[in-house]
Formats: structure tokens, C-alpha cells, sequence
């Protein structure tokens, strides 16, 4: 290995976790949960009930948005025109939580063209895929809740996810402000964030182990962004007999209501007082299995629900999902009663919130808990 290899890995502060050990947790989970397909002899790709649902999650998103560049949104009243914007905030949400994210994971499709096609849907919701795929799979997967490594709990200085953060007085108010920049950083990811974090991955070393240099991953992205640019913002403002602010702020709502709800689904299974938020090991290595930490970071909410489980792509049963991500999320809920039995016989945590709200209402304590400058 290469000395200019190790600095960018200690730079990362890469970790190792633990052994699994023999006769494991997540060897005896693997083994229900095959037994689980096998004995049904049902695939663990996406189904009927997945192609279905991809239907309609992007009708969610293109439907209103033809009302609108037709024009027939805005010529029958301004309140359907902008309600219009916001079902394509939901749909952006009900896209990447039920398409892209499955897509991305490889576990919407046996095919992998197909995954990758479905995936790179992001790319026309305003993101781009190459990034997402490093930032979700590689490293929020792996390193759950783990500062410096878990980009999911990292949001600058303006919120605390982690108790290893740096405490800031206005950090007191974040339970209350947190929501709106939910959906104001959506809009500075659309903007700015996919570029500054091909740079920071290029700098990691994380592109060239994604076989893909600075500058195709630079003109790829470009192109998305004129494309998506192009279809929300400039032919809306060229065919569209209304001002442009309306424009404008129909964008600005549209992004408002997709970053608030794709955050809230992904902060409420894991920012929560039942993750453990391990402190980064100095000797780099992890006292708990990959497996163990996963379990002990992550919270399922509202299983009971089948309309936030449809909406949200099953990711509500989240500690499924991080244990097999390669699994369609279709077949979590029947798979969350082999995981949660298994937790229970290692004496392992299963964190359950009853309803999205609780888990949402649970979420702004943490945040509260944090402002106060709580460190574990």
C-alpha cells in the first residue's frame, strides 16, 4: 500500500468492527431469513407490488408536474398550481425512498442494468447517484451514527445530530428550527452539495474505488444538473404566462416539502435516544460487530402502518434494511419478525417506536437533548 493511500485512509479515519464470532447473531439471522425465501421459494428482488408502486410514486412526481409546465395548473387558480409543487415535493420523497434508494441498493431488480437505470432517477430528482452511492451505501451503511465517517448525521454548524459534535449556543433552539432547514438544505444539496462533495471524494480517494475520475464524475454531473435545471426552473419560466417569483417559489415549496420529509424518514430511524453513537475508537477498532452496531443505531418506527410503509419504502423497518440492503423492501415486514426473535435471544435491542409521529415527536427530543450540549 502506498504511502499516499494510507494518508487518505487515516484521513477517512477508517475502523474495523469486531469479529462476528462464531455461531453469531447475523449468522443466525441469515439463516432464518434464507430459510425465510427458500422455504416460499420467492426471490428477494422487487415484485409486482414493487413495479406497482414505482408507477405510482413517479406519477406523484410527473403528473403535477405537467399540470404546471402545461399551464393548466396555473390557468385554473394559483392554489392548485402551487399544491401542484408540493405533490412533487412528496413525490421526490415517494421516488427516493421507494425507487431510487431499493435501485441503488441493487435489490429492486435481479438485473443489474435495470437497478442502475431505476437508480439513476435521482439524477433527474436534482442529485446525483454516484455521490448517493457513496455517501448512503458506502458510508452510512458501514459506519452508522459514527462521527466523522456517517455523513448522515453531519449538517455543518447549524444542527447537532451526534453528541460527539461541536455544542454552539444556537444548537439550544434546534429542536425548533431543525425542520425548516430539513428542507432548506434539499435545496443547497440541489445547488452546491453534489459538487463540493465530488471534490471532497475525489480527495478521499472515494471515486477512484467507485472506478470513476474527477472529471468524468464533474461533466456527468453538469449535464444533470442543465438537464434538471432546464426541465423545473427554465421551461417553466419560458412557457408559463405568470411571474416569475411564482416560478421560483414553486420550486422553493416543491423542495421545502421533499427535503423536510426525506430527512424526517431517515433522522427518525437513527438520530434517537436508543442509538448507542459510539465514539470513534482511538485504536480504530470497534468493540461491537458490524452487525451488533448496526442493530444498536438504528430504530424501526410505525410497523403497523401499511400506508407509511408503502410511502416510505420500508424504511420504517429500518434495522432490516441495514442488516439486508440487498433485500427489496417489500418482504421487511415479514422479515422483521425473524430479526426482532433473534435480537431478543442474543439480548441484543430492538428499538421500536409505535407511529411515525412518536418517532418524529421522539426525534425533536434528541435534537432538544443535544442542543443542551449532551455528549453521552
Amino acid at each position: 500500500m502506498s504511502g499516499s493511500t494510507i494518508a487518505k485512509e487515516e484521513k477517512l479515519q477508517i475502523v474495523k468492527f469486531a469479529p462476528k464470532g462464531k455461531e453469531s447473531f447475523i449468522d443466525a439471522v441469515k439463516r432464518e431469513v434464507e430459510a425465510y425465501f427458500n422455504d416460499r421459494n420467492i426471490a428477494k428482488h422487487g415484485n409486482l407490488k414493487m413495479y406497482t408502486k414505482t408507477v405510482a410514486m413517479l406519477a406523484m412526481y410527473f403528473v403535477p408536474y405537467a399540470l404546471i409546465i402545461s399551464g393548466v395548473a396555473s390557468s385554473t387558480s394559483m392554489v392548485l398550481y402551487y399544491a401542484s409543487w408540493v405533490l412533487m415535493g412528496i413525490g421526490i420523497a415517494g421516488v427516493g425512498c421507494s425507487v431510487m434508494h431499493d435501485s441503488n441498493h441493487g435489490s429492486y431488480s435481479p438485473y443489474k442494468g435495470l437497478n442502475t437505470f431505476m437508480g439513476a432517477s435521482l439524477n433527474i430528482l436534482g442529485g446525483y447517484a454516484r455521490n448517493w452511492i457513496i455517501q448512503h451505501n458506502i458510508l452510512h451503511h458501514t459506519y452508522t451514527n459514527l462521527k466523522g465517517l456517517d455523513e448522515d448525521i453531519e449538517a455543518g454548524d447549524l444542527i447537532r445530530m451526534s453528541p460527539h459534535s461541536k455544542w454552539r449556543p444556537m444548537h439550544r433552539y434546534q429542536h425548533l428550527y431543525a425542520w425548516l432547514l430539513y428542507g432548506i438544505m434539499n435545496i443547497y444539496w440541489v445547488v452546491a452539495k453534489d459538487f463540493l462533495t465530488i471534490f471532497r471524494y475525489h480527495k478521499n480517494g472515494l471515486l477512484r474505488k467507485q472506478k470513476i475520475s474527477l472529471t468524468r464524475a464533474i461533466v456527468e454531473l453538469s449535464i444533470y444538473k442543465v438537464i434538471y435545471f432546464g426541465y423545473t426552473l427554465v421551461l417553466p419560466l419560458m412557457l408559463l404566462d405568470i411571474a416569475w417569483y411564482h416560478v421560483v417559489l414553486g420550486f422553493v415549496a416543491m423542495h421545502l416539502m421533499g427535503g423536510f420529509l426525506l430527512a424526517v424518514i431517515f433522522q427518525v430511524a437513527h438520530v434517537m435516544e436508543e442509538s448507542e453513537f459510539p465514539e470513534m475508537p482511538v485504536d480504530r477498532k470497534m468493540e461491537n460487530s458490524w452487525a451488533i452496531h448496526q442493530v444498536i443505531n438504528t430504530v424501526n418506527f410505525a410497523p403497523r402502518s401499511p400506508l407509511v410503509t408503502w410511502f416510505v419504502g420500508g424504511l420504517n423497518y429500518q434495522i432490516e434494511h441495514h442488516l439486508f440492503p440487498q433485500i427489496c423492501h417489500v418482504h421487511y415486514p415479514d422479515l422483521s419478525d425473524i430479526v426482532k426473535a433473534k435480537a431478543k435471544e442474543y439480548n441484543i435491542p430492538y428499538s421500536v417506536q409505535p407511529t411515525f409521529m412518536r418517532a418524529i415527536m421522539e426525534h425533536k427530543n434528541m435534537l432538544k437533548k443535544l442542543g443542551t450540549g449532551y455528549t453521552g
